[in-house]
């Protein structure tokens, strides 16, 4: 009987010492655990705002998963005509560094910022590039006055200058630059990794800017003739050979609207040169477009401008958006 007594209590004596190595082993780890905190709590990524979801794609390649990316218009959004929300103020607010396109594309942002105050540091991607002003068209009819109208087109622009700057992969190798020397300088911890992924994503583009270029020499030069909803395609067309014949906007917003004589004469236009489609972006309102194309009698072909397309569409990404262009431009014209 004493023997089991003796066995019952060494037992017993045994499992109390493992409970309290069990606490103080516990107790450590709280104590180590509250000393060095939550290493992302930390070092939190760099909270990053990009205001179009085509800089937010070129971002991410040079970011990757050591920024938090938020892009500010949704997909199928028309930056000329987008208008934040509430929302928008508090992600304005929390942000570490805002890439924006420039050249007055973002006309909303002045408004928000002085709404969402904060601290971030803002950078437009566009500089560097060689950029077209409004005059650079060859036969646009936005080159001629028209009862004063001139005046009121020439309100929706920045100094003359064309913002569509991300329609060629050469303009956008600039935008990489920018992005890397912005995350190398706001966190150099991390610089080494944002050089390889911008040195990466450049030599990518590079190869995309050479397809472009052997895709559109597939079209014969008198068929190398653009129309567009607005003035949107510039850099695509200096870039690779193409000539412009004019916009249905004639002016690089979209929500302007073209006078009753700008009209006739693009139609002169389409009908001198044997135009043979319309190039509408996909924000687009195509109302006027359809009009023109069914008194000339040519195709109205969708394009993407101002926005990627939603999940599914085959428009994810900036180089999706490259090649469909290309393919719709280049078939609709060969």
């Amino acid at each position: 009987m004493m023997k089991k007594m003796g066995l019952y209590m060494k037992n017993k004596m045994r499992l109390v010492f493992i409970t309290i190595i069990l606490i103080l082993a516990s107790s450590m780890f709280v104590q180590c655990s509250t000393k060095t905190g939550n290493p992302s709590a930390k070092n939190p990524k760099l909270k990053v705002v990009a205001t179009t979801n085509i800089i937010a794609d070129v971002v991410s390649n040079v970011g990757g998963n050591l920024i938090e990316l938020t892009s500010l218009l949704p997909i199928n959004s028309d930056p000329h005509t987008f208008e934040p929300t509430p929302q928008d103020a508090v992600t304005i607010s929390k942000a570490d560094v805002i890439f924006i396109n420039g050249l007055g594309l973002e006309t909303f942002l002045d408004d928000l910022m002085k709404n969402a105050g904060g601290q971030a540091i803002i950078v437009s991607v566009s500089d560097g590039v060689e950029l077209r002003t409004f005059s650079d068209s060859k036969h646009g009819h936005d080159e001629h006055g028209h009862d004063g109208n001139e005046g009121e087109h020439a309100n929706h622009e920045s100094g003359g200058h064309d913002p569509h700057t991300w329609m060629t992969p050469k303009n956008v190798q600039v935008f990489v630059d920018n992005i890397e020397q912005t995350l190398h300088d706001v966190d150099p911890t991390h610089a080494t990794i944002y050089q390889a992924n911008a040195e990466s994503y450049k030599a990518q583009l590079e190869k995309l800017d050479v397809w472009a270029k052997n895709q559109v020499e597939q079209i014969p030069v008198e068929h190398r003739k653009l129309v567009s909803d607005h003035q949107s395609f510039g850099y695509y067309a200096d870039r690779y050979g193409l000539e412009i014949i004019g916009a249905v906007i004639p002016t690089y917003s979209s929500s302007a609207e073209p006078s009753a004589q700008e009209l006739a004469e693009l139609q002169h236009l389409i009908e001198e040169f044997e135009v043979k489609a319309i190039f509408v972006g996909a924000t687009a309102n195509n109302v006027l477009p359809q009009r023109l194309a069914d008194d000339t009698g040519i195709k109205i072909i969708p394009l993407y401008t101002g926005s990627l397309g939603e999940t599914g569409s085959g428009v994810e990404t900036y180089f999706d958006f490259i090649r469909y262009n290309t393919t719709a431009i280049v078939e609709a014209l060969k």
